[in-house]
């Protein structure tokens, strides 16, 4: 079958990687999250000894694998069993340690390998790529290193395993702990055991100690936590940026052309994250993004945004296909960049504003919303009501056609709303009431063109005829009170209309692509808040496990599921998916005070 998201997550929010079940690094970008993938193999048709793209620990006769996270950590543990009474244990983690007062996250992969039972005996395989898919050939450099180039940057594999074993894919007998620091092309002060270990101890430190200072609910605590912790993974926090995927190019369905890069910042999901970190009391990380958002907003000109940002904020996102690599299960096209940048979506400027009305109002943070942030944010605000009642690409990103749809409308709406109310908070009536008036004005227009009374549901676009999940969202925004009559039957009818078992579509009507064929996981976690809202809190609750379970092993999400297999598609791990889980959970968790 080939490569599946059956994958454990690590990184240092730096770098990251992904591990699948039999201990292969299969994924991993670097010097940075939206690199080149040095090991790239999860975009191939190949399996087993074939592929390229690995960094693999192969356990002769191997019978059964076992894999979990260390508790409350970033760092991932494979053991591998041969059914002989031999077995080998894989520990895979990005550095994450606080030393001198600072964060120190290099730009490093650490793998270590030891025999766990018996004589295990294993044979190594480390086949990096470049220019997304090149086979590399690692070089023996000196008597405890690999090294080979990618993209123009050298790196380094430090280890005290036997290279000829490695070059030539040898198999032998594990009889001692094995180490191998991947990293910049420069020499370890350490040996790679001595460092492995303590570079190990440090970040399990430092996972420990963030998890700690979350306000996580009484109910679903480790999946909150992994969560927040996959969350924190999808963070590139040179900028603050929040990655929306960690992968490129995995298809949302078997056999489309539905597969996007992923590997940037996209303004519409910063309410959303924001909402998460913020209820997981996350504050530093809160603040972070909130500053990557504030310097868009500050360089764009004349308050024009972009539907997405590289990680690093710049603008230039453009799309092209590769080559060398065939796609997940050779489903290609391979896509570096997201044509998306280009396109109009109205719905960024408000969403950027109801991010930033954080800053206002929550005590906790450092620096405060000021009236020069007021100002730009009412120069967003003056877009949002510009651009409201014309047509964009929408939440949905359709590449081929425009309308007035109802959510980008709705997010303007909430923008507005909220400067109304920073100005009461800043003390400046004026502008309060200017905003309120906007506000209220765009509020009637858009209940106007989005309800659809034969139908009974507020339509995905004005004057259209079918209807989308982020109607579900109406009520979080304010637009709607969950008690309306209007919200009560748009619920019913997504119900009725969209949602397979306990999965929930985007929409179900064709697009430039035809008919979506998988369910997308934010969509399903906006039912279950949806029901909670209406008093039916007992049908989310039942609906929110059953949506747990469709987690991979390692409680991970991707963006898609198929409604009829359960397989996950599309990018992973998807960060909406994984604020889903965070903002349903303590929604609907019982709370502490009452149950201890």
């Amino acid at each position: 079958m080939g490569p599946t998201l059956q994958l454990g997550a690590i990184g240092n929010c730096q770098i990251a990687a992904l591990v699948d079940p039999e201990a292969t690094v299969v994924w991993c970008c670097l010097p940075r999250l939206d690199g080149d993938p040095v090991f790239s193999a999860l975009l191939t048709a190949q399996g087993g000894d074939a592929r390229d793209g690995v960094f693999k620990v192969e356990l002769a006769h191997m019978a059964q694998s076992m894999q979990t996270y260390i508790t409350n950590t970033a760092v991932l543990e494979t053991q591998l069993s041969d059914g002989r009474g031999n077995s080998v244990r894989i520990t895979d983690f990005c550095p994450r340690l606080r030393r001198r007062g600072r964060i120190f996250r290099p730009m490093c992969l650490v793998r270590i390998v030891e025999p766990v039972e018996g004589r295990p005996q294993v044979t190594l395989r480390l086949r990096p790529t470049a220019g997304y898919g090149e086979p590399v050939e690692p070089r023996v450099v000196g008597s405890h290193h690999f090294s080979f180039g990618a993209a123009g940057v050298r790196y380094r594999v430090t280890s005290n395993a036997s290279h000829s074993a490695i070059a030539e894919e040898r198999s032998f007998v594990l009889d001692r702990k094995l180490c191998f620091v991947l990293g910049p092309d420069e020499p370890l002060e350490q040996s790679p055991t001595v460092l492995a270990s303590e570079l190990l101890a440090e970040t399990v430190s430092y996972w420990h100690d963030w998890v700690r200072t979350l306000a996580i609910p009484f109910e679903w605590q480790q999946a909150v936590i992994r969560a927040a912790i996959t969350l924190k993974l999808c963070t590139f926090e040179d900028t603050g940026a929040v990655l929306a995927a960690l992968t490129t190019s995995v298809p949302e369905a078997p056999g489309t052309s539905r597969n996007w890069d992923y590997r940037y910042c996209w303004l519409r999901d910063s309410y959303f994250v924001i909402q998460a970190l913020n209820r997981l009391g996350a504050t530093r990380t809160m603040e972070a993004y909130l500053h990557f958002i504030d310097n868009i907003a500050t360089r764009s000109p004349v308050g024009e945004l972009q539907p997405l940002y590289g990680i690093s904020g710049d603008p230039d996102a453009a799309e092209y296909i590769v080559q060398a690599l065939e796609g997940y299960r050779g489903m290609g096209p391979v896509r570096v960049g997201n044509g998306a940048v280009s396109q109009r979506q109205h719905d960024v400027y408000g969403s950027v504003i109801l991010a930033s009305t954080q800053l206002f109002f929550d005590a906790r943070l450092v620096h405060a919303g000021d009236a020069a942030l007021y100002r730009r944010l009412e120069r967003l605000g003056e877009r949002a009501r510009s651009v409201y009642e014309q047509p964009d690409a929408g939440p949905w990103e359709l590449r081929g056609s425009q309308h007035v749809h109802t959510f980008s409308a709705a997010i303007s709406w909430a923008g507005c709303d909220r400067l109304a109310r920073i100005g009461q908070r800043l003390g400046d009536a004026d502008a309060a009431a200017r905003w309120n008036d906007a506000a209220h004005h765009m509020r009637q227009r858009i209940l106007a063109g989005a309800w659809n009374e034969s139908r009974g549901f507020m339509a995905s676009t004005f004057g259209g005829g079918d209807i989308d999940a982020t109607s579900l969202l109406l009520p979080e925004l304010g637009l709607l009170k969950p008690g309306d009559p209007r919200f009560v039957s748009t619920l019913d009818a997504v119900i009725r209309d969209l949602r397979d078992g306990d999965l929930v579509y985007r929409y179900r009507h064709e697009d430039d692509f035809g008919r979506p064929a998988t369910s997308f996981a934010i969509c399903s976690f906006w039912l279950v808040n949806a029901l909670a809202a209406v008093g039916r809190v007992e049908e989310a609750r039942e609906q929110f496990v059953r949506l747990l379970e469709r987690r991979n092993a390692l409680g991970l999400l991707s963006e898609d599921i198929h409604p009829g297999s359960g397989e996950l598609w599309g990018n992973f791990p998807q960060t909406y998916s994984m604020v889903g889980i965070i903002n349903s959970a303590l929604r609907l968790s019982r709370q502490w005070e009452d149950e201890l």
